[in-house]
């Protein structure tokens, strides 16, 4: 089964869906309804048109649903209404989805979650881990924003802040490389930035392009993860880190600062190091500060400490980290990386093995338990 495939096909079969006349919450789960049928029939008998196959399941899952509900107006008309036969109109309607999703009767919060998860494609779990929520309350939070769109008309598209939150998580999945969502996410974007001169438009799209241009020097061919330090910079994409800095300069000259910008700085201050002990850790700590402002969020906070103990020493980063919330997801990893630092074999190899008990994934942890073992095994030669 193409998992990629039925994500790419879902946001253009929902949009079909809409512009038949469904609210986006039934759209939504007929959409749901059709991919779970797809998962179960492909392996045995693929279609030979895949989106037209997916809008014709989804249309009748939708009907069948509206047809049960007596108060569903309109019902014989959208009968009528079924798409004939045969390919399905190339049309791409996900960036106007993601408008459509931020809608002024939602809370920011449910708005980007419902995004997420009806047209990015994400799982609950998936979303609830980037909220860093437990993921019944964003199965909750989900419900509930369905609950208030459904029989909505979507005819007043929600804010920009809004559509750059889902943007961002949509890219931060993808390139996480739990699901191959971040040249869509950068698709997309670029998109928005073509369409509104917006500086924090062309922040997220900077610091898009500046994190992707490292993607292929991340992991081993293993699979392992790379840190940042041991990574080959000559595997990274000099032209996307160009038009990156090139795009960031631009939205900083404009004097309007804000999170997406400040982060983009600070991932081309990394890219801009010929190697990582030339990194400007300094200025790094600086654009941390900003960021905090304007974020007040503490795994900000936490990548602080790390910066502050490459620029001040490993003592004062674990000074910075004493401050904040050892519950916060990673913070174990970083003190870990903090006392090895410092020289305190033994406790940062035990915050390795902690750290890797509670990685989000299965890559992550592989590296948290052999970063665990290499010390280990320098402690007992």
């Amino acid at each position: 089964m193409n998992e990629a495939l039925l994500r790419s096909l879902t946001p253009s079969v929902l949009g079909i869906l809409v512009r038949r006349g469904a609210d986006f919450a039934a759209a939504e789960d007929a959409v749901q309804d059709a991919l779970a049928e797809a998962v179960r029939v492909w392996p045995a008998d693929p279609p030979r048109d895949p989106k037209g196959w997916l809008v014709t399941v989804a249309w009748r899952r939708f009907l069948d649903a509206t047809r049960a509900d007596a108060a569903r107006r309109r019902r014989e008309d959208l009968v009528d209404e079924e798409p004939a036969p045969g390919p399905a109109p190339a049309v791409d309607d996900t960036l106007q989805l993601y408008f459509l999703c931020a809608h002024p009767s939602l809370t920011p919060s449910s708005a980007v979650a419902l995004t997420l998860r009806a047209v990015g494609g994400l799982t609950t779990r998936q979303i609830a881990q980037a909220y860093l929520v437990p993921e019944a309350t964003m199965a909750q939070r989900i419900s509930r924003a369905k609950r208030t769109v459904s029989g909505v008309r979507f005819d007043r598209p929600g804010d920009i802040a809004t559509v750059l939150r889902v943007l961002y998580l949509v890219f931060n999945e993808g390139y996480s490389g739990n699901v191959d969502l971040a040249a869509e996410a950068i698709r997309l974007t670029r998109q928005l930035a073509a369409a509104i001169a917006h500086p924090e438009v062309a922040g997220l799209l900077a610091l898009m392009l500046l994190h992707h241009a490292r993607r292929a020097a991340r992991t081993a061919p293993d699979g392992s993860l790379v840190p940042l330090a041991e990574q080959d910079r000559g595997r990274w994409d000099t032209e996307s880190i160009a038009e990156g800095v090139e795009i960031l300069q631009a939205a900083l000259a404009r004097d309007r600062l804000g999170e997406f910008q400040a982060q983009a700085a600070i991932a081309a201050l990394h890219a801009d190091a010929p190697t990582a002990e030339e990194t400007d850790w300094v200025q790094i700590v600086e654009w941390y500060d900003e960021l905090a402002r304007l974020t007040d969020s503490p795994v900000v906070r936490l990548n602080r400490a790390v910066a502050v103990g490459e620029a001040d020493g490993p003592r004062a980063g674990l000074a910075a980290l004493a401050a904040l919330d050892d519950s916060l997801p990673r913070h174990a990893a970083v003190a870990a990386y903090l006392h090895e630092r410092d020289g305190d074999l033994a406790t940062a190899a035990q915050l390795y093995a902690e750290a890797a008990q509670k990685a989000p994934n299965l890559a992550e942890r592989d590296h948290l338990t052999r970063q665990a073992a290499r010390l280990n095994a320098r402690r007992s030669r």
